[in-house]
């Protein structure tokens, strides 16, 4: 296992350097600049700023100087916010993102899990049609649309909860929500599946001839085994929690990354916009890493080295 981690970690350097080398240069290649919407700004003014900036000096130049820095841990400056470096924003959005993102998936998980386990134990009956419809629907609607619905029917008519905003405890609900349905969704399909799969072997029916309880059935012997389906599903998920943060953050005015991710590809922040690129595919290698890790601990027939 060690080694696995290790390989695995040193693998992140030839794919952290294509993401850092591919953002560098597309934000560069980006119609316009950093300065082009400042108002009644001189040549001489613009001509001071790229300067102090280096942007007057040649791509390859500029990309030397920036990998180094990204090396050594610095991101670089931030042109929208001045006297905040890179590193200064993700350290204050950061957690606000993280924290809607795991409020998000544990709203997946626990809906999807419930939902799924109830439709394989009846299936073919209503306790299985319903649930399944529920997930149908939360795939088809995207967080654009529900995000919305949600905020006109809580917060407009009802006045339940805030609209936007990330003061309270109940701003939380409709953002995780927003962002967790699709996932709960699928989760719900692949636990069902599973859960289809497991139910019916020979252990199950040895612990139910034990005298087992149904929930101990459940919980301790099938749900193990049925839940490796939806471990793998937890890479892409937290993926896709991740990017689909942008949306959720700038409908619901949440000050996490996703917002600042979308104000600064507006502002053309150079080293903002690839600051947040890079930090994103860190995240997400360690993420996978862990659902790795976590499928071998659930299933030790599953080779390390496949």
């Amino acid at each position: 296992m060690f080694k696995f981690v290790i390989r695995r970690l040193l693998q992140m350097v030839p794919v952290l350097f294509i993401v850092i080398t591919l953002s560098f240069f597309i934000t560069r290649f980006a119609p316009g600049g950093p300065f082009t919407d400042e108002k009644k700004l001189s040549p001489e003014a613009l001509n001071s700023r790229n300067e102090y900036y280096g942007l007057n000096n040649s791509l390859p130049v500029q990309f030397a100087h920036y990998l180094g820095n990204v090396i050594r841990g610095d991101m670089g400056p931030c042109f929208q916010y001045h006297n905040r470096t890179v590193n200064d924003v993700i350290r204050e959005t950061f957690p606000v993102s993280f924290e809607l993102g795991c409020w998000a998936m544990i709203y997946a998980l626990a809906l999807g899990l419930v939902f799924g386990i109830i439709a394989a134990l009846r299936p073919n009956s209503l306790l299985d049609h319903l649930p399944m419809a529920a997930a149908m629907t939360g795939i088809c609607l995207p967080a654009f649309v529900l995000g919305p619905l949600l905020i006109l029917v809580f917060g407009l008519w009802l006045g339940l909860v805030n609209a936007s905003g990330w003061e309270t405890a109940t701003d939380r609900i409709l953002p995780a929500i927003t962002l967790g349905s699709v996932y709960a969704a699928y989760i719900a399909r692949l636990s069902r599946s599973s859960m289809l799969e497991v139910l019916p072997m020979d252990y199950i029916r040895t612990a139910r001839a034990k005298g087992a309880s149904e929930l101990r059935v459940i919980v301790f012997h099938a749900l193990k085994n049925a839940a490796i389906p939806v471990v793998s599903f937890l890479g892409p998920a937290i993926a896709g929690i991740i990017t689909g943060s942008f949306v959720v953050e700038t409908i619901f005015q949440i000050p996490g990354m996703g917002k600042i991710f979308v104000t600064a590809a507006f502002n053309r922040d150079y080293y903002l916009l690839s600051g947040l690129i890079v930090f994103y595919a860190a995240l997400l290698i360690v993420f996978n890493l862990f659902v790795d890790i976590m499928l071998v601990w659930l299933n030790p027939r599953i080779k390390i080295e496949a």
